[in-house]
């Protein structure tokens, strides 16, 4: 059974996320809030857990996964990046983006995508997330929270511990989020002086980056 960890929007209380933090150190699988929708999430390098968020997600290990990182300093720890896939992530976070880069060898292979050895990173802006992530000291691995046959992420918090309260550990109820997923920047296609490729137009505004 789901724990459900009822948290203030603007100011989560410290001893929630304190609990919320131990479950994922202990392969645990959350449905968090985040500034584009719930995602599911777990720590980058817990096997069982991982295994786990791909089945609740029903997605396969050619399915790119994201790292939630606190900022972007964290973020090219795990990623290739140049000068100027940098400026632009800079003008994007935090924000609703997902940047697909070259990982790093600090990734591990298992949740890279197979073929192309890329991954997924953004640094989100919710208080909840930030603050939960600082506790933890790393980024958490994650994927958009659209279940199997539907369309959309689910967005209610009630909704998502009625659906999953056999499936995940804990559910964070910040609230509702917005139901947009985040919008998608493939960058590895900037090398060599190319253009970022747009996989997926979500709730971040390509406008606002120049795009």
């Amino acid at each position: 059974m789901a724990q459900y960890f009822e948290l203030h929007p603007d100011n989560p209380q410290p001893r929630l996320l304190k609990q919320a933090a131990a479950l994922l150190q202990k392969s645990g699988v959350l449905a968090i809030p985040t500034d584009s929708s719930y995602a599911l999430v777990c720590q980058l390098n817990d096997r069982n857990a991982v295994e786990r968020l791909r089945r609740i997600r029903g997605v396969t290990d050619k399915h790119h996964l994201t790292l939630l990182c606190r900022d972007l300093s964290e973020l090219a720890s795990y990623a290739m990046v140049d000068n100027r896939q940098f400026r632009l992530m800079k003008l994007a976070t935090p924000g609703p983006y997902t940047f697909i880069l070259e990982a790093t060898r600090e990734v591990p292979r298992r949740v890279s995508h197979p073929s192309r050895k890329t991954i997924g990173l953004r640094v989100p802006a919710h208080k909840t997330t930030e603050l939960l992530l600082e506790l933890l000291g790393a980024p958490l691995l994650a994927t958009t929270l659209i279940l199997p046959g539907q369309d959309e992420p689910l967005n209610d918090p009630e909704e998502i511990r009625e659906q999953l309260q056999h499936q995940v550990d804990a559910v964070l109820d910040a609230g509702a989020c917005p139901l947009e997923p985040s919008t998608v920047l493939d960058l590895s296609s900037m090398v060599n002086n190319g253009a970022p490729t747009v996989l997926r137009q979500g709730r971040g505004s390509l406008s606002a980056i120049g795009l």
